[in-house]
Formats: structure tokens, sequence, C-alpha cells
């Protein structure tokens, strides 16, 4: 059986995510008061201020605490496994980060905006960052295996599956009929639309500069593993990761 500390660590996952979920998405929800007041690009610098911090909190206590809990199974040692989770992983990234957003809006270089997108990765899902997110934590407990991997996971899709109707209802809110249009040509569950017609794929629209970058910055990552555990004894050594134990 698991360590009271072991399965303590669920509890406080779960208490990270659902923090990180009220500041990111309650940011959201404060964006057009917020913006109207101190301007788009101040309030996306508090944004990114309050949510930047707190992402990092979330990464570093499941670096440390990944395996935690029942293992409920083990399927690294398998041939095909890394394939399969690093091919799933570079698919996720592909919707997580998807080329459909202006990369300079986001550290406000330039002014940020709502747009609604019906392009590109958008019509393959209208949500594809909850996409993706599903894709990452498959691939993530597929290879981990354990009862923290799985808290952790159905933290995330949680707070994706909201993310998804209050994304929706913002937007709605925003752009009136133009976003019912949008909503009738596109899906959330991943290539419906298309399969029922309601849409069609230009592949062209997919050969974007920005999914090279993605594709870089899984390589980057795929590198960087190699010093996951140091990353997991750094926060393991800070006193915020002493105070949540």
């Amino acid at each position: 059986m698991p360590s009271i500390p072991a399965l303590h660590s669920h509890g406080v996952m779960l208490a990270l995510l659902l923090g990180f979920a009220v500041l990111h998405s309650g940011g959201a929800a404060l964006r057009n008061r917020a913006e109207a007041r101190i301007g788009a690009r101040a309030w996306r610098l508090i944004f990114a201020a309050v949510s930047v911090p707190a992402a990092v909190v979330v990464i570093g206590y499941f670096l440390q605490h990944r395996y935690d809990g029942l293992r409920l199974w083990n399927l690294q040692d398998q041939p095909w496994i890394v394939p399969v989770v690093w091919g799933g992983t570079a698919v996720s990234f592909l919707f997580l980060y998807p080329a459909t957003y202006n990369l300079l809006e986001i550290p406000a270089l330039q002014r940020p905006q709502v747009r609604l997108y019906a392009t590109g990765i958008i019509r393959v899902s209208r949500h594809p960052q909850a996409v993706g997110q599903v894709l990452w934590c498959a691939t993530h407990l597929l290879w981990i295996g354990s009862s923290f991997m799985v808290v952790t996971c159905a933290g995330l899709i949680a707070h994706h599956l909201f993310a998804v109707w209050h994304g929706d209802r913002r937007l709605r809110a925003r752009f009136g009929a133009a976003f019912d249009e949008l909503k009738a040509t596109t899906s959330v569950l991943p290539f419906q639309a298309l399969l029922d017609g309601r849409q069609q794929l230009p592949l062209a629209e997919l050969l974007r500069p920005a999914y090279g970058g993605i594709l870089i910055a899984v390589g980057v990552f795929w590198f960087a593993h190699r010093w996951i555990g140091s990353a997991a004894t750094a926060f393991a050594r800070t006193g915020l990761s002493h105070w949540l134990s």
C-alpha cells in the first residue's frame, strides 16, 4: 500500500490544479473589464505574472511526485513505448500550441486581441488545446503508470473540459452570430466536423512557420528530459516544496 505522504501528494496536486484553474480561467473571464480599465498590454503582463509562476509550481510539484502512490503498470521496458509516447506527445504539442495564435501577442510585444479563428487546426477541433492536453495526458499516463498520474490527468482534463464550455461562452458573448456560424461548422471532438462534411482541411493552412517552431520545441524537450531528475530535486529543496509537503 502507498504511504500516507504519497497519498497526501495526490490531494495537494488536485488543490494546485484547482488553484491554477481559478487563476487562469478567472483571468480569462476578467479580461474584457480589465482591458477596458488598464489596457490590453498591461492586463496581459499582469495575467502572465500570475499564471506563469502558478504553472511553474504545478509543474515542479508534478515532477517531484509523479511516481507517488500505486504503480498501476510499468511499460517502460517495452520496445514500442518510447516511439508511441514521443509520437503522441509531438502531436499533442501541435494541438496545445496551435499556429493560429500570434506569438508576439503572448509577451504583449503586439497588442493582444481576441479573434475568431476558423482556419488551420481549428478545422480539426474548435478547442485544440483541450485535445492536446488529453493526448499529453494519455501518453504520459501510459509511460508513468502511477495513481498520482491518474489524479493529475483527471484534474488537467477536467480543467480543459471546463475551458471548452467557458471559452465558447465568452466567444458567444463577444462575437454573437459570428461565433454561432463558426460553432456550426466546427467541432470540439477532433475531425468530427470534417467527417460529417461541415468542414474541409486545406493542408496548406497547416504549413506555417510556427509549426516548425513547435517541432523544434519538441526536440528541445526531448533533450531536456535527461534533467527531469535534477529539476525535481531542485524543487524539492525549495521552501515551497517543504510547505506543500
